[in-house]
């Protein structure tokens, strides 16, 4: 048979499921999630039990850690020594522990994550209330398996004299589960045990009178009593964490911020950094200082503040943007039989005094063999010492040990055991004093015998044993609860003003994309002109809005996307520099461009609506409310259909009328109010039916039959027409025409296409570029005032073959549109 032949043949997939199950298995049973009875993974059982079984006690020297990963990775745990430390430190590290169940002596770390040193140099012993934990374990009262090797046994689990998953809490992640369980109050713990073993009918309401919420060893502020609720009751559920702060007054008026208390697991170097950094970033006005005080006095972090500076605005800033406030999510996963089970907090109760009766039961069964042994003994003892004269005699007549047992049995019906007791007693115990004495201890160890059965007998005994022995430890090792309940979750509201300093600024944006922030006093010391602008060579201004920092712009692009920028986050520049493109300042994908910039101060603004209008005739209208967000990336503003995009976005109050003008030199003018407001990702109604090779170049707000619209063909005839003479039509037509294009071999042309169009109720500047890179201007009086239907006159003097691309109004600040 060759050596192929002997190999059978198998599926991946079953192979590999095989695998990944018992590795599963395996990591879930046996490394990171606890017992629900001793709340506890392997690894950390294993360190305890081997400092136990090495004399590394409370009542004993320290010894160096590495003695104990030795002792732990040689008999228990075949694993890195690395994780066997790691599990020693974090039960040595008080800010991590609801108790420590290690007492630790050098560097064990610190609160700003700094790494405990190396388990050569460091020393440790159990804590003692880790003695509780294994209290009675030589009693029989746990099982015991096999090490990995076969050559030692190690504890299934350990007694736990205390619910030790709910004290110290627990946090894993195996494969398929995790665990998230916070620390509580020993004395809150232990209260409800008790009085769920007086009432095991128990209900969640009654029990969170007991145990109020978690307790962390870092103290702070828990809010949310409802997740606190649903947690208890299904083993998930989502809380917060504040920080313990005050406000202080320094002298000068000035403020400071004091930091006391800081939330469960959060680093305090790395949240005094993020502190730091908005300062630097000045991300809020009015810090001045961030220092960290904390010594041996305990935790104390001071964010010194300016000069009326506004500190709740500023805690709150810091409360919501770090981790002086974080969330905690509870997953209360715990190994019950040999299985993961999310549990509430009467399950856990319920599984820890099942454990306790187990434990207590076979403790009282080997304390009742060992003083039933040790009655049968004394019993054996007290009947000789009656007999004295006669036993000694028998014993002397025997030929040896063996014998003088025999006869002492078949002679006066002693058992072997007592047999066995009274030929090794001593002969100072023959005095009147060592008689009255055993007698005495007969009597007691009979006493002693009818307690231990009544103990078996009876679970209400039972039970008060367990409550006597957990009430002792509740009152030797109980502390007053460390962290704040607070019922409702404070949401916290961060006014503008306390990030930025309220101030008028110019914003532009060039046509090639530049965008800055000016401060109204470099405008004025440049000179106050519009041209001094800094741009790039062959760039323009094209938007230039006067805004308040504390304001926000809405940037719509061609593709029916927006952004919501505040002001204060375009960087700032000098009026003669040129800014900076903006891709750097919101995420502006490449095949995309912004076609329209509205300045917004309330978005919340109830009449406002936003109107939208696309190259194809589609308009839509939406509330200005709609566009509330808080993402800086992209957000969908409208819904644009495949070859179309959009031209126009502008703010309305939905008085006013509506006028689109398409290339081909056709123009509708309709009610704005024809136009139904929709949802914000809609795609609008038809404004104006176009022909196939026809499209809008323009759309604009018009009213009172007041004012003239201006029209310009792509070599830069122009004509003004009075708005009186467009009717007021419905939406959706094809509309009325707005100029005439000259045909005909002789006659010179005055262009093929309308490139766009501006309703003029006063005299206008209006800029127009070219393809060649020119840059032109015009006013708007110098274009004639003709019929709808007429030819135009040459405003711009275009080049032959040159054809204008787009045009814009030049504008200083006073005349640009605002929604206040």
């Amino acid at each position: 048979m060759s050596i192929l032949e002997q190999f059978l043949p198998a599926f991946l997939e079953e192979v590999v499921g095989d695998r990944f199950g018992r590795y599963s298995k395996y990591i879930i049973q046996d490394r990171a999630i606890p017992d629900v009875r001793d709340g506890l993974k392997p690894v950390q059982r294993r360190i305890l039990y081997a400092m136990y079984d090495a004399g590394n006690t409370p009542d004993k020297p320290y010894r160096k850690s590495a003695k104990t990963v030795g002792d732990v990775m040689g008999n228990y745990h075949p694993h890195g020594d690395s994780s066997i430390y790691e599990g020693m430190v974090r039960m040595a590290q008080p800010w991590k522990m609801g108790i420590p169940l290690i007492d630790g002596h050098g560097n064990w770390g610190s609160q700003d994550d700094d790494p405990a040193a190396a388990m050569r140099y460091t020393e440790a012993r159990l804590s003692k209330i880790a003695m509780e934990l294994l209290r009675d374990i030589d009693k029989r009262t746990v099982q015991f398996k096999d090490n990995f090797d076969g050559t030692t046994k190690e504890p299934v689990v350990l007694p736990s004299r205390y619910p030790n998953l709910l004290v110290n809490g627990v946090s894993g992640i195996s494969s398929g589960f995790a665990t998230e369980i916070p620390p509580h109050s020993l004395r809150e713990v232990i209260d409800a045990c008790i009085a769920y073993m007086n009432k095991p009918e128990i209900e969640l309401p009654e029990l969170m009178g007991i145990i109020k919420g978690p307790d962390f060893p870092t103290g702070g502020l828990i809010m949310g009593e409802e997740g606190i609720r649903e947690a208890y009751s299904t083993g998930k559920g989502r809380i917060y964490i504040r920080s313990k702060t005050a406000i202080e007054d320094l002298r000068g008026g000035k403020q400071q911020i004091v930091i006391t208390e800081i939330p469960y697991q959060v680093v305090k170097s790395r949240l005094v950094t993020a502190m730091e950094n908005i300062r630097l970033e000045k991300k809020v006005e009015g810090i001045a200082e961030v220092r960290d005080e904390s010594g041996r006095n305990g935790l104390r972090i001071v964010v010194e503040l300016k000069k009326d500076a506004d500190a709740s605005g500023i805690l709150a800033y810091l409360l919501k943007k770090t981790d002086l406030q974080v969330t905690y999510n509870f997953n209360m996963v715990a190994i019950v039989n040999k299985a993961p089970q999310q549990l509430g907090l009467k399950p856990m109760l319920s599984a820890y005094v099942e454990h306790q009766k187990e434990v207590v039961t076979h403790r009282t069964k080997y304390e009742l063999e060992k003083a039933e042994d040790r009655a049968h003994v004394v019993e054996g003892l007290v009947k000789a010492l009656n007999i004295l004269d006669e036993v000694i005699a028998t014993i002397k007549a025997s030929k040896n040990r063996g014998d003088a047992q025999d006869n002492l049995i078949a002679k006066y019906g002693f058992t072997e055991r007592q047999a066995d007791a009274i030929l090794t007693l001593q002969l100072y115990r023959l005095t009147n004093l060592e008689i009255t004495s055993l007698e005495k201890e007969l009597k007691e160890a009979q006493k002693r015998i009818a307690y231990l059965r009544s103990i078996l007998e009876s679970e209400k005994k039972l039970l008060g044993v367990i409550k006597d022995e957990l009430t002792e430890i509740r009152d030797k090792y109980g502390i007053d609860r460390r962290s704040d309940i607070q019922g409702e979750v404070e949401e916290l509201k961060v006014n503008l003003e306390v990030l930025v300093t309220p101030e008028d600024v110019l914003v532009t944006l060039s046509q090639d994309g530049y965008m800055k922030r000016t401060s109204m006093l470099s405008f004025t010391r440049s000179g106050g002109e519009l041209d001094s602008a800094g741009v790039k060579e062959g760039d323009v201004i094209r938007e230039l809005l006067q805004v308040n920092t504390i304001d926000n712009l809405l940037l719509f692009t061609r593709k029916g996307q927006y952004y919501l920028l505040p002001v204060h986050q375009i960087p700032e520049f000098k009026w003669k520099d040129t800014g900076t493109a903006i891709v750097n300042i919101v995420p502006l994908p490449k095949d995309d461009a912004i076609i329209s910039v509205i300045p917004i101060k309330d978005i919340q603004q109830p009449e406002l609506s936003l109107v939208f209008v696309t190259r194809r005739g589609q308009v839509k209208r939406t509330e200005l409310k709609e566009y509330a967000t808080t993402r800086s990336t992209a957000v969908a503003a409208c819904k644009v259909a495949d070859g179309d995009e959009v031209i126009h976005v502008a703010v309305s109050d939905g008085s006013k009328q509506l006028m689109l003008v398409s290339k081909n030199g056709l123009s509708i003018r309709f009610q704005e109010s024809d136009v139904n407001p929709m949802g914000r990702v809609a795609s609008g109604v038809r404004g104006m039916q176009l022909k196939e090779d026809d499209e809008l170049i323009a759309a604009m707000w018009v009213a009172d039959d007041e004012g003239e619209v201006l029209v310009m063909s792509e070599i830069g005839y122009a004509k003004r027409t009075l708005l009186l003479d467009y009717p007021i039509q419905g939406r959706g037509g094809r509309g009325v025409q707005t100029f005439e294009f000259k045909e005909g071999k002789r006659v010179r042309s005055n262009g093929e296409r309308l490139v766009s169009a501006y309703y003029c109720t006063q005299p206008i500047e209006i800029v127009a570029l070219t393809s060649s890179g020119s840059k032109l201007a015009a006013e708007s009086e110098k274009a004639p005032i003709e019929e709808r239907k007429s030819v135009g006159k040459g405003l711009f003097p275009v080049e032959k073959n040159d054809v204008i691309t787009t045009t814009f109004i030049r504008s200083m600040p006073e005349l640009n549109q605002k929604a206040d």
